[in-house]
């Protein structure tokens, strides 16, 4: 692999084929299929617990409202981007519209309208996991080459990555930007950000901001980002699992290589994938602290955004191969029951 480009495989990405010998050993992981329900109570606990400390900080001083947004509110706000997560897999509940309410419902306190349009692009990267002009996780090459390897670049990145991955949606071929679905996420966004702003204060909008960009940047929660695909072992692996405490407040989002290959199972079963299958997620590279991968990530000059595995053909279907944007083809593909 050279340092100015990304790994490259001929192999299909690896969890399908996973996922059929787990079950010739373990069928009795078909039990753990389903939606759960409780998630959305979790959501619009966490909801409305963001909302009630947006208020107690607005009118505070703007350190407050920084160090509030760092600890509390990128706990919150990545809470909430999990139960995004499970609302595009049909997670919460079994119907599409429900969950893609719930989705609408997780976005309030994030100030980005993007509970919709993760769907789309996410259930792209199951089904065409590594496929550059297919799979939105992909950093940009120009993305990459401008972060470079100092320990700067990469926490500017970090910081500001909200801002470079809504770049990505115009790379990636074959979904439809706009909907009526992503376009009543940004209606219905705006109107909550404009309550907030009216309502609880300015200050209260800029902790939702803030809590929205530490979430999913230079946090150790940020550091989710990294341990699921960069390359960070000797070796092939292109998926890797963290097993450490955060995974508490974090809603087992660590457990990804299970998640991965078992897509139809909800968050709160997913520690029983693992010790189903002990011996073979026991025998995966995985991470045990968040902090310490992003802190390897910072300083490791051979760990950049460039270390990531990526394929040049859609499941042995060459790119050249037209396919028409369907994004309930993709929902069943990423998202249906195992058989």
């Amino acid at each position: 692999m050279s340092n100015e480009d990304f790994a490259y495989s001929t192999a299909p990405e690896p969890h399908k084929a996973r996922t059929q010998e787990i079950l010739r050993q373990h069928p009795e992981i078909r039990e753990l299929i389903g939606p759960n329900p409780v998630t959305f109570l979790w959501t619009t606990g966490i909801v409305a617990a963001q909302l009630v400390v947006a208020g107690l900080v607005s009118a505070q001083r703007w350190w407050v409202i920084v160090a509030a947004a760092y600890t509390v509110g990128a706990v919150g706000n990545h809470a909430l981007f999990v139960m995004i997560h499970e609302c595009a897999h049909r997670l919460v509940f079994k119907r599409k519209v429900p969950n893609q309410l719930t989705a609408i419902l997780a976005n309030f306190p994030q100030f980005f309208p993007g509970g919709i349009s993760f769907a789309k692009y996410h259930l792209k990267h199951h089904v065409f996991q590594g496929v550059y002009e297919l799979d939105a996780d992909l950093p940009n090459r120009w993305e990459a080459r401008l972060v470079g390897h100092s320990a700067l670049g990469k926490a500017l990145w970090l910081l500001f990555y909200p801002v470079f991955q809504i770049t990505r949606p115009y790379r990636v071929k074959e979904v439809r930007l706009w909907d009526r679905w992503t376009a009543t996420n940004l209606v219905v966004q705006v109107a909550v950000n404009v309550a907030i702003w009216y309502l609880l204060g300015p200050g209260a909008l800029l902790y939702c901001a803030l809590s929205l960009f530490f979430s999913i940047g230079l946090h150790p929660l940020g550091a989710r980002w990294i341990q699921r695909h960069y390359l960070t072992a000797p070796g092939e692996q292109e998926t890797f699992s963290y097993y450490g405490p955060l995974n508490w407040i974090a809603f087992n989002v660590g457990y990804h290589n299970e998640h991965h290959d078992f897509p139809s199972v909800a968050w709160n079963r997913l520690p029983q994938v693992r010790a189903i299958a002990s011996e073979v997620y026991g025998s995966l590279d995985a991470h045990l602290s968040w902090t310490r991968l992003l802190l390897r990530f910072l300083s490791d000059r051979n760990v950049s955004l460039f270390s990531r595995m990526v394929r040049r053909d859609r499941n042995n279907r060459t790119l050249d191969d037209p396919v028409k944007p369907d994004v309930e083809l993709l929902e069943a593909a990423a998202s249906a029951q195992v058989r």
